[in-house]
């Protein structure tokens, strides 16, 4: 019963992730135009997305917390979090490719939120580089954190605003309506919404997992 009581929300990942994927794949999907099946893609590619900007929402207010406080575990938090924010990115860019493919015919047609998309997966990836080439930590963590910050600033503006002002065949871009125009029984919002609450919650087991095993390898480190 203790064992519930602390890891309840680890439960909780499974069983939303696992709704997800069955939902996804079995339940009834509304049939529109040229999406068609490929609709269930849905589940995956945007709720991993928003996955991640929770995920890297999180590490920013991690990076601020060092900046102000100068507790390592908060660094620690930051870039294990930003660390799996990218992987749920790397993930909703393939997913993404793979949706492209059967809606739009290639798995890359340039489309503004694409490319938009694809800069700040590219300006995160510059943030890892940027930590490996740092070797004293209390700088690395200090500079670091200070990117960390203005890589979120720029993430926003290239996922929400610039695909807006442009022509995009993503939904709810460049003039498209978004899927809450189609959406008019509500059989998406059944999946989608516990879709994203379980990637999050999965996204936050697995940076609690790699804090644990950084703090781990530091502690035999100072016994040693």
């Amino acid at each position: 019963m203790n064992i519930l009581k602390k890891h309840w929300w680890k439960f909780l990942a499974l069983a939303l992730v696992s709704y997800a994927i069955l939902g996804g794949l079995l339940l009834e999907v509304p049939r529109l135009a040229i999406l068609n099946e490929t609709i269930r893609n849905l589940y995956f590619h945007v709720t991993m997305w928003f996955g991640m900007i929770i995920l890297l929402l999180v590490s920013v207010i991690y990076s601020i917390l060092y900046l102000s406080k100068g507790k390592n575990e908060y660094d620690f938090r930051a870039v294990e979090f930003a660390n799996i924010g990218i992987l749920f990115g790397v993930l909703g860019i393939i997913t993404g490719m793979l949706w492209a493919t059967y809606t739009w015919g290639e798995p890359w047609s340039g489309d503004a939120k694409q490319n938009t998309s694809a800069i700040a997966l590219l300006i995160y990836l510059a943030y890892l580089v940027l930590r490996g080439s740092i070797e004293d930590e209390q700088q690395r963590a200090r500079i670091s954190a200070i990117y960390n910050i203005f890589a979120f600033a720029a993430l926003i503006p290239l996922l929400f605003i610039l695909p807006r002002l442009t022509d995009s065949m993503h939904p709810g871009n460049g003039g498209n309506p978004g899927f809450n125009y189609y959406d008019l029984d509500d059989k998406l919002r059944l999946v989608f919404y516990p879709a994203v609450v379980g990637w999050t919650l999965l996204g936050v087991w697995l940076v609690s997992l790699r804090v644990r095993l950084k703090e781990i390898a530091l502690k035999l480190i100072n016994d040693n």
